[in-house]
Parts: C-alpha cells; sequence; structure tokens
C-alpha cells in the first residue's frame, strides 16, 4: 500500500529467513567482534588480487546462507546486490557462478538499502517467493579505486572513513520459518536524490547526512510514525561526524531523534583502532544487519528497528570534473 510519494506499507510481511556475513580482521576485532563468527584472516582470500576477493567474499556468503537456509539455487527466485567496484565486478562475477535470474544494483553503500526495498515489494507483490540480497565491499579495492593505491602510503583526513571489508547476504521470504522469533519487513521508503552542494570527497559523511534527513523525515511524515515507535534506528554509514549532522538537521526540523539513533560506520569500529570517522562501504549496513541487528532481533532485544543505509553517489572521476557529491539513502522498517 503507497503511502504518500515515496513510502510503501507491505500488504504481506516479508521475513528475512537467514543471513550470511563474512567480515576482514580488522572488522572483527571492533565493538561488534562477538557477533562476527566468519572472519577472513587473509585479506587477498587466497586470490590474486583484491578485486578476485571481493568477488569470492561475496560467493563465500551466498554458499554459507542457501546451506544455512537448506535450500537450493533453484529455490531462489532471484539474486539482487551489488558493490564499489567498476560496473559492480565484484558482485556479478560471484553471480556467475548461481545460474539464477540477477538484478545487479548500485547504490553506493546504500545498496543494501535498495537491495532490501525491492525485493520486499517484488515478494509483495506476489510473484516472486525466495530473494537473496548481497552486497560487500573491501578496504583494499574501494582505495585503488577511488583514491589511491595503499602503496603509496597516503595520510588520511581527519573527516575520512574506513572501508568495511565484508559481504552480507539475506534471504527474504514470503513463508513465515518455524523460528519463534522472525524479524520481517513490514515498510520502506524510497530515498530521493539529494545535493547540498559537497566536494570534499575525504567527507563522506557530510555529503550522505542531507540524503538520511530528507528520507528520516519523508518516512515518520507518510506512514505518521514518531522516531520513538521503533526501539533503535540505524544509518548505514555516516560515520560519527555524519550522524552528528543528520540528527542536527532533523533537530532544526523540529524531529528529536532518540538515544538509541545510531550507525553501522560508527559502531562497526572503536576509536582506539584509528579509522577516523568510522566504517563505510557497502558491506558495512549488510554486515552489521546480518550479524548485530538480526541477532539482538531474533533474541527479542529489539523488536522494531528502522535501517537506513546510505550511500555517496560519486565516481572515482566526478570530483575530478568539479562535480559535487549527490548523497540518497533509503530506509527499511524491520519489526518480530
Amino acid at each position: 500500500m503507497k503511502k504518500g510519494k515515496q513510502s510503501y506499507l507491505l500488504n504481506n510481511r516479508i521475513f528475512v529467513k537467514d543471513t550470511s556475513v563474512l567480515v576482514g580482521k580488522r572488522e572483527s576485532e571492533g565493538p561488534l567482534k562477538e557477533y562476527f563468527y566468519d572472519v577472513l584472516e587473509d585479506d587477498l582470500f587466497n586470490s590474486k588480487s583484491y578485486e578476485l576477493a571481493e568477488c569470492k567474499m561475496q560467493r563465500h556468503t551466498l554458499q554459507n546462507l542457501l546451506k544455512k537456509c537448506e535450500m537450493k539455487i533453484d529455490d531462489v527466485d532471484c539474486l539482487m546486490g551489488g558493490d564499489l567496484q567498476n560496473q559492480i565486478f565484484a558482485t556479478s562475477f560471484a553471480a556467475r557462478e548461481f545460474h539464477a535470474s540477477f538484478l545487479g544494483l548500485y547504490g553506493a553503500c546504500s545498496t543494501f538499502g535498495e537491495g532490501l526495498a525491492l525485493a520486499s515489494l517484488l515478494i509483495d507483490g506476489g510473484d516472486f517467493k525466495n530473494i537473496v540480497v548481497t552486497t560487500s565491499s573491501h578496504f583494499s579495492s574501494a582505495e585503488r579505486n577511488y583514491r589511491f593505491p595503499l602503496e603509496l602510503g597516503n595520510q588520511r583526513t581527519p573527516l575520512s572513513q574506513w572501508t568495511v571489508t565484508a559481504s552480507g547476504s539475506v534471504m527474504l521470504s514470503c513463508d513465515r520459518p518455524e523460528e519463534e522469533i522472525v524479524p520481517a519487513i513490514t515498510a520502506v521508503t524510497i530515498g530521493k536524490t539529494i545535493d547540498y552542494g559537497v566536494t570534499d570527497a575525504n567527507d563522506m559523511g557530510a555529503a550522505m547526512a542531507p540524503a538520511a534527513f530528507d528520507t528520516l523525515k519523508t518516512h515518520f511524515s507518510e506512514l505518521s510514525r514518531s522516531p520513538s515507535y521503533y526501539d533503535a534506528i540505524f544509518t548505514g554509514d555516516l560515520g560519527i561526524f555524519g550522524l552528528d549532522l543528520c540528527a542536527h538537521l532533523l533537530e532544526q526540523d523540529g524531529i528529536t531523534m532518540p538515544k538509541s539513533f545510531s550507525d553501522c560506520g560508527k559502531i562497526i569500529f572503536s576509536e582506539k583502532q584509528k579509522v577516523f570517522m568510522g566504517g563505510s562501504g557497502a558491506g558495512c549496513s549488510s554486515a552489521v544487519f546480518g550479524a548485530y541487528i538480526y541477532e539482538l532481533m531474533k533474541k527479542g532485544e529489539l523488536k522494531k528497528v528502522l535501517l537506513v543505509p546510505t550511500g555517496a553517489l560519486l565516481n572515482k572521476d566526478s570530483p575530478l570534473q568539479k562535480q559535487s557529491i549527490p548523497g540518497i539513502a533509503h530506509a527499511v522498517a524491520i519489526e518480530v
């Protein structure tokens, strides 16, 4: 059921049947280490390059997800996903191993939210039963794609973030699993492209915060909900500064966010790890959701969560061509 111009209240609950997450060593040493069971000890994953390692990471989480769900790829109606490499290289090359219907997505670091939203709407329409949403990112491949090769040893700026090395895959289904507590997607808000003129490619939080603000404001307005409706609200990867900026923009608009308002990029690392503003990347929100948020919901510690993955829609050439950085954010309501 469409509510307003951007929000949809789903007619049916779209169940999160299970998740699979693989993270890098640095991510496994952060505050969420007890939730990350599958850890990549070698960033190359026994591959010839970091780009190929990321492809292998996605294959690994997809295979593990099918195993956990006790399903075969023939049981999946569609595979959706994306990453940060050129032409979503990692996802496309991982998908070729599975011979399933495939929809490649790109929303930068918001791709996980885009995938959850689109998959939920397709399943709710009645023509799809099971859809896998998968995303990934890799610190080393992202650095040389968007910034500088690691071999140059360039210094990082204080407002920069650390691209998360992780892959997260989620199985969405119209069929309710037998478990007593099953998180389900109940509503989505599709974000708009927002550009406040930020030009610093090292300050992703400032570029994405206005988009998160706009999507959150729209979600609350069109669904007639206040922030207190949710037990917790997580943006995707605004980082420390971006989260504060988003909260400030909401406050100026008369929306006071609760103490439970947080960010996946902020909580995946600690300040002691010297990652400046926190984590980022297409694998950030999928890893934190699949390992941490999903686990808390399965335990009943969180019953209503709003996940708002965020993305900066630049490429390696746009800053060099003096272009500002548009942002995007999609909101997904998950409840038990």
